[in-house]
């Protein structure tokens, strides 16, 4: 092998330090040479390697009476009982979404369902979160409207529904939009598939489209900040092809049944480099390729280039020499590329030949167990104050109609109108006002999954943030009737290497962790994507939770619309004046505070009202407040809502009490939290209070639903058009 000079790693597409440099250097014994050296960058990334969260991401509660996998395979798994698993994932694909929308998001889309489809589980549902900068700004409607596009092509063409998401839009992801994709699965418990290697001597394919230039550095991209280069950066991004993934998962999810595959790996970040290390890691053994037998779509690819492209639809197979001809004819059928690119060894290490000639060979461990981690100091930010609030609106009505149109509150209807929520008709509850469902075919059983985080929350103090975004999920699944089984997650943040957001990213795994041992869910999987910064401006911290939920019995699902004139409307939870944080005053103050037993107290009330057919509707208050929560209840169910009046001035009692504001505007637009708006016939009222007070929850009647008309005495008095022409305004 030729040695390269220490000039080798002067590139910054390479993201090794001086330091990582020198370390390699010495436990090598020797200076590695160019195509050691781009495998060393691309898995001592931050992309690959984990080198400043994976100390921290310890502190998650990993593990349950359901799970089957948790964190360490293509995807996390958990038992939802009649033989079958749930498989859950979601990751970012930010970097590449900034430089191309369109591909960035739609090759996220597709790296996403084949984390799924490898584990030997058939996608059934996709969601995302997206963030984005104003969309009053040229750049900002942009990167919005090529996003959802590309979201929406990947994820029709492959025949899979995305059935739901969230958006939110805040100066501070301008220059770095958010795209995280979600993917939920569903697999047989026996043929659950891993990604270990098998016995030495076991053949390695590569399946799936042919290697291009595409992607080449895409980890090392995605493991630095943005600057002013962008537009050079256009090749780090991959380019993606629906339809021939559709082939791959129809293919891999025929023939895994019949035996033949020991392991199945997605090539994702990294390419061939990151999936024969992972799976030759996870097995304990070595691996041997040749990137001459790799097939190729351009000419004069490189080891080098083979090694570390990032073209997409591309699967690593580990097969027993003996099926090998039958796995090659079997994909053949599909029109599918099948190489036989090395085997299995026994040695520890990963060896890299060109036609026959060896040009690489490092130590696997080197790749894995010992790529550095870093414990960074950490800053925290001065918590923000209480801002003095403005006088109490003259016409609440009004303002009630500025927030229902604001952007993070109004319809997302033309975005999800972009996508196919019906296909394979499993789609119950669609998406636009909570969590969706998904029944389970040949059960009685249903999933129910949301994405959530309220990026003001997580600014504003990131414990507590990521921990309203573990309730707020729970919230939405417990409104469906769901008992929330599993949680995915998406660590967006800035640079690690400054201690502030640093800080940001230690504080808010912590309260992840906190609210999920608190509501008894635990994170199976997940991703974790840093250095979301441009010119040394980073985004709001934003740690997405991803949560499924089951429901035994899905005909006592309800959504969250009125359902029947004359039912009765409740508000379970504590009333919740506070303003802090809100967006009606613009995301400024404190973050929200939040009692995790009583989050799960209320949360369970709902479930079991839900499973007892108590509830008409459950809706859970969230960005907007109570009034909000009402309006788009009302909204949904194309009916109106009619106030007790003389209940505000129980509310403003109740606020003063808890030491909230005593004001009107408070009572209706604050964001406290563990509160739910329900709806039931007048007949179950009795019922669902005397399960209220068993759990000591809150409970107060607030109206009834009407006909038409959306008011309540003394405090506003509207048409249903009014508050629905406001909400649907069109992003």
């Amino acid at each position: 092998m030729t040695v390269a000079p220490r000039g080798s790693i002067a590139s910054p597409t390479t993201s090794l330090t001086d330091a990582e440099y020198a370390t390699i250097v010495e436990r090598l014994g020797r200076h590695p040479n160019a195509i050691e050296v781009g495998i060393l960058a691309a898995m001592w990334s931050e992309h690959c390697g984990y080198k400043h969260s994976r100390p921290l991401l310890k502190r998650l509660p990993t593990t349950g009476a359901r799970v089957v996998q948790g964190p360490g395979e293509n995807a996390g798994a958990v038992d939802i009982g009649d033989g079958l698993l749930c498989v859950l994932k979601m990751e970012s694909h930010n970097h590449p979404s900034a430089v191309e929308p369109f591909q960035g998001a739609a090759t996220g889309v597709g790296g996403i369902l084949r984390d799924i489809f490898t584990m030997g589980a058939r996608p059934i549902a996709m969601l995302d979160s997206l963030r984005f900068g104003p969309l009053d700004e040229g750049r900002s409607r942009y990167l919005f409207h090529g996003v959802v596009a590309g979201v929406g092509h990947y994820g029709n063409c492959m025949g899979v529904p995305t059935v739901g998401g969230e958006v939110y839009f805040d100066p501070s992801f301008t220059e770095n939009p958010l795209v995280n994709a979600m993917c939920v699965g569903i697999v047989e418990r026996d043929n659950l598939t891993r990604a270990g290697a098998g016995a030495p001597g076991d053949i390695v394919l590569v399946v799936g489209s042919a290697t291009g230039r595409d992607g080449i550095h895409g980890a090392t991209f995605a493991s630095a900040e943005l600057g002013a280069e962008r537009e050079e950066q256009r090749p780090n991004v991959q380019v993606g092809n629906p339809f021939l993934e559709k082939l791959l998962l129809e293919a891999c999810l025929s023939l895994l049944p019949l035996g033949m595959i020991t392991a199945m790996q997605d090539l994702g970040a990294a390419g061939l480099t990151s999936s024969a290390v992972e799976v030759a890691a996870r097995g304990g053994r070595g691996i041997r390729l040749d990137t001459a037998r790799v097939s190729r779509r351009e000419s004069g690819l490189t080891p080098y280039d083979v090694m570390l492209s990032e073209s997409q639809e591309r699967v690593l197979l580990v097969v027993p020499p003996d099926a090998v001809p039958r796995v090659v004819e079997y994909f053949a059928r599909w029109d599918l590329h099948s190489d036989a690119v090395g085997e299995i060894t026994d040695d520890g290490e990963i060896a890299v030949l060109d036609d026959g000639d060896e040009v690489a060979r490092l130590p696997i461990p080197l790749l894995t167990d010992d790529v550095p981690t870093y414990v960074r100091d950490a800053r925290p930010r001065p918590a923000p104050a209480m801002p003095a609030l403005p006088p109490e609106p003259a016409d609440l009505g009004a303002a009630l109609l500025a927030l229902l149109a604001s952007p993070n509150i109004c319809s997302r209807r033309s975005i999800f109108r972009t996508y196919d929520h019906t296909v394979r008709a499993d789609t119950m509850i669609e998406p636009g006002l909570g969590a969706a469902v998904v029944r389970i075919r040949g059960t009685t059983r249903a999933l129910a999954m949301t994405t959530d985080c309220n990026p003001r929350y997580t600014w504003a103090d990131p414990r507590r943030g990521a921990a309203i975004a573990v309730a707020e999920a729970a919230r939405n699944l417990a409104c469906r009737g769901a008992e929330p089984v599993a949680v995915t997650d998406c660590l967006n943040f800035g640079n690690p290497e400054r201690p502030e957001a640093y800080w940001e990213l230690s504080e808010a795994i912590d309260g992840l962790g906190e609210a999920c041992r608190a509501l008894g869910v635990p994170i199976v999987s997940g991703n974790v994507s840093l250095y979301n910064e441009t010119d040394g401006v980073g985004i709001k911290p934003s740690p997405i939770v991803g949560m499924v939920g089951l429901i035994e019995d899905r005909t006592t699902v309800v959504g969250g619309q009125f359902r029947e004139v004359g039912d009765a409307v409740l508000l379970l939870g504590p009333v919740g004046a506070e303003l802090s944080c809100s967006e009606y005053l613009g995301g400024r103050g404190p973050t929200p505070s939040l009692d995790l037993d009583l989050e799960r107290r209320a949360q369970l009330v709902v479930r079991e009202a839900t499973a007892r057919r108590l509830l008409r509707s459950a809706h859970d208050c969230s960005d907007g407040g109570l009034a909000v929560a009402l309006a788009e209840s009302a909204i949904a169910g194309n009916l109106g809502f009619l106030g007790d009046p003389a209940i505000p001035e129980r509310l403003l009692h109740e606020a003063e009490a808890a030491g909230q504001s005593r004001r009107l505007d408070a009572v209706l637009f604050g964001e406290g939290q563990s509160r739910f708006v329900l709806s039931c016939n007048p007949d179950n009222l009795t019922a669902l209070t005397a399960l209220a007070d068993e759990h000591a929850v809150p409970i107060r009647r607030l109206g009834t639903v009407a006909a038409d008309g959306f008011s309540w005495s003394g405090l506003f008095s509207l048409a249903t058009s009014e508050v629905s022409l406001a909400w649907n305004r069109d992003l």
